[in-house]
């Protein structure tokens, strides 16, 4: 049975605004600059945003310290930005360490660092 893929046309979309904004920009600018216009982007396609947001990290239900979220789209998809030559498994591990933290079920890791824009679905199986 083919497997369901969750927030397909927001998540398609969301890609498009990427897209979007790289054809515009272009690579080799800094991650802030892409996030920021990637916002408008998304604000402008009317969806919701939530930016820089603190979440806690957690040892054994005693807080350590805090994550910080580049962005969550429609209180559903977490945006983990990059701006580096190739996306590694580490962004793609952190992405998930985020969707268990906060509970979600899919981040996208997006790098504008490459010639192309890449982006890759992370899925929390485990949610909470």
């Amino acid at each position: 049975m083919p497997q369901k893929i969750i927030y397909k046309d927001l998540s398609y979309d969301i890609v498009k605004a990427a897209f979007e904004v790289h054809n515009h920009l272009g690579p080799g600018l800094l991650e802030k600059l892409y996030e920021r216009a990637l916002i408008i982007e998304l604000l402008a396609r009317g969806y919701k945003i939530e930016q820089q947001k603190a979440i806690v990290a957690k040892y054994k239900d005693q807080i350590i310290g805090k994550h910080v979220l580049d962005l969550i789209v429609n209180d559903c998809i977490i945006l983990e930005l990059k701006a580096v030559t190739e996306v590694l498994p580490i962004h793609k591990q952190q992405a998930l360490s985020y969707l268990k933290a906060t509970g979600l079920e899919l981040a996208l890791v997006i790098n504008f660092g490459a010639s192309r824009v890449q982006s890759h679905r992370v899925v929390n199986t485990k949610k909470n």
